[in-house]
């Protein structure tokens, strides 16, 4: 699964949702990028997932902070019976650092280790 990273304002944080019986959790955030590449008149916006115990990381951040986000970027395929085939694309996020708007210590400090492995879960849809 390949590893990047993006810089942005936050757009919105959605809330905690949890699905399927084994409480599967997963929460959105969406960021819009900014930097030298980016046009002011046509901004990209960027839907990220925190998943299981890593949603309650967005609770220190809000709209408008600036972030840059480490993420995995996977994706998988679907198909039903009698249905087109459909590929569905993960921007699974895993580490969040602020780079206004706060303090260090707004940053939990399972996110400042740079060291730190990706997870690599499964999700389950």
């Amino acid at each position: 699964m390949a590893s990047f990273d993006i810089q942005g304002e936050i757009h919105n944080i959605d809330e905690t949702r949890t699905y399927g019986q084994n409480g599967f959790t997963k929460r959105e955030l969406v960021v819009k990028l900014t930097g030298e590449d980016e046009n002011p008149s046509y901004p990209n916006y960027v839907a990220l997932e925190f998943v299981k115990d890593k949603c309650a990381v967005l609770d220190n951040y809000k709209k408008g902070d600036e972030v840059k986000v480490a993420f995995n970027l996977g994706g998988r395929l679907w198909s039903a019976p009698g249905k087109p085939e459909k590929c569905f694309v993960s921007l699974q996020a895993w580490r969040i650092e602020k780079l206004s708007g706060g303090s260090p210590e707004d940053v939990p400090p399972a996110w400042e280790n740079e060291s730190q492995v990706p997870p690599d879960d499964d999700i389950p849809f």
